[in-house]
């Protein structure tokens, strides 16, 4: 199948070309306020529905599965009908799913509508992140996903607040109300704003589709910058999942407290995003990559230290991933936009495979550290978080440096 061709020249950044992002960021923030709000309104949910509070991770895990499990199919998609038309099918369906979970009253019927509105996860990536890479300059871009980042990290700051307040005063039902108001407002912005750039693709029979596939996943470069984006952003992935379970079952915090417990730690991600911002165009691309990741480790080291100190554990596990999430910022964006580049395939068919690898292992490592919670506790997540950062320092870390070495001796900057 030959490449992906856009007509006409990638944009740069203006108040004009931002009206597509802002309508697209609107949605993501809706889907992860999906998560950010009901995650800690999950302790009363499964008591609801009388299951155990090791149910309570269930929720965002299979909201990822139902991400993962799609996005093999958006790419491609994508690729052939228009970005535009797949994101907009997209934003209605979860509106729908959003609704629907209402109607749920066991936690078997919860969790499958909870799938479903994972599409939504991959219908972002696979059309919405790609169609970013393709309309803006390189560094353009990379300051449109930072940007986007912060303003949809206003979810899982804003989320655990506004959840403990429905579980105290209303019912978590109100959540799912408001995130599928929020998502019928992006549709009509995305469909205004949404350029609807045409793709030289011919249509093709199956078979090129996984040809194109088996291209990306036959690329070594690609498999270890993607397999490596899990181990970054996985800690974080972690403590929006278990931190309602550690925090207040373990530790005794109110739910305000819990919902104030998450400032300083998603802050620091609103931070790094911010720090990206202003330096992708002073260091070389990837400079931040190699800054953020020895954070990282030293956050995952505090939070081990915290640990093995009970009494310190609160205060040592908000600054170790406080460090954590500031590294994320500076990191995450730009190891994106590598792991979508390093592919000469269609970049809707990339961008399917990225997330079919990230929420896949999403899916798979937050099961597993589920499990071992509880029969290891507080040591199950904070060796889990570092092992996952220090793997990140073996074929990914090697992989990034020849990518920069590469771009500096063919002049990139």
């Amino acid at each position: 199948m030959k490449n992906s061709v856009q007509q006409g020249q990638n944009l740069s950044l203006s108040r004009a070309t931002l009206m597509f992002p802002l309508a697209l960021v609107l949605f993501e923030f809706s889907v992860y306020i999906g998560n950010d709000l009901i995650q800690p309104a999950m302790l009363a949910i499964t008591k609801e529905f009388g299951v155990s509070s090791a149910w309570a991770p269930s929720s965002m895990s299979f909201y990822l599965l139902g991400g993962a499990c799609v996005a093999g199919i958006m790419g491609p998609l994508s690729d052939q009908i228009g970005r535009k038309k797949v994101l907009l099918g997209g934003v209605a369906f979860f509106v729908i799913t959003c609704l629907l979970i209402l109607l749920t009253g066991n936690i078997e019927s919860f969790l499958v509508l909870r799938f479903l509105q994972g599409f939504g996860l991959s219908v972002i990536a696979s059309a919405g992140y790609a169609a970013i890479q393709e309309t803006f300059e390189e560094r353009d871009a990379i300051k449109v996903m930072a940007l986007m980042a912060n303003i949809s990290l206003l979810a899982p700051l804003i989320g655990p607040v506004v959840g403990a307040a429905l579980i105290d005063h209303v019912s978590w039902h109100w959540g799912f109300i408001g995130i599928a108001f929020l998502a019928f407002l992006s549709w009509f912005g995305l469909k205004a704003k949404m350029p609807n750039n045409q793709i030289s693709i011919p249509k093709q029979p199956m078979s090129y589709i996984w040809d194109d596939y088996k291209k990306v996943f036959k690329n070594k470069t690609f498999l270890g910058l993607t397999l490596g984006m899990p181990m970054v952003a996985m800690p974080l992935m972690l403590w929006i999942a278990l931190s309602p379970v550690m925090l207040v079952e373990e530790l005794g915090l109110s739910s305000l407290q819990y919902g104030l417990a998450q400032f300083p730690v998603l802050g620091g991600l609103i931070v790094g995003n911010i720090v990206l911002i202003k330096l992708v165009d002073r260091l070389a691309l990837g400079r931040t990559v190699l800054i953020g990741l020895p954070l990282m480790l030293l956050g995952t080291a505090i939070v081990v230290i915290g640990t093995i100190w009970r009494e310190y554990f609160l205060y040592c596990v908000i600054l170790g991933m406080t460090l954590v999430s500031f590294g994320e910022g500076i990191s995450f964006s730009v190891l994106y936009r590598f792991a979508l580049m390093s592919s000469e395939v269609s970049k809707g068919t990339v961008a399917a495979a990225v997330s079919v690898l990230l929420m896949m292992t999403f899916f798979v490592v937050i099961e597993i550290i589920r499990i071992l919670y509880e029969y290891f506790h507080l040591w199950a997540y904070a060796i889990s978080c570092f092992a996952l950062i220090a793997l990140w320092f073996t074929v990914p870390r090697g992989i990034l440096k020849g990518i920069m070495q590469q771009r500096k001796a063919n002049g990139e900057f």
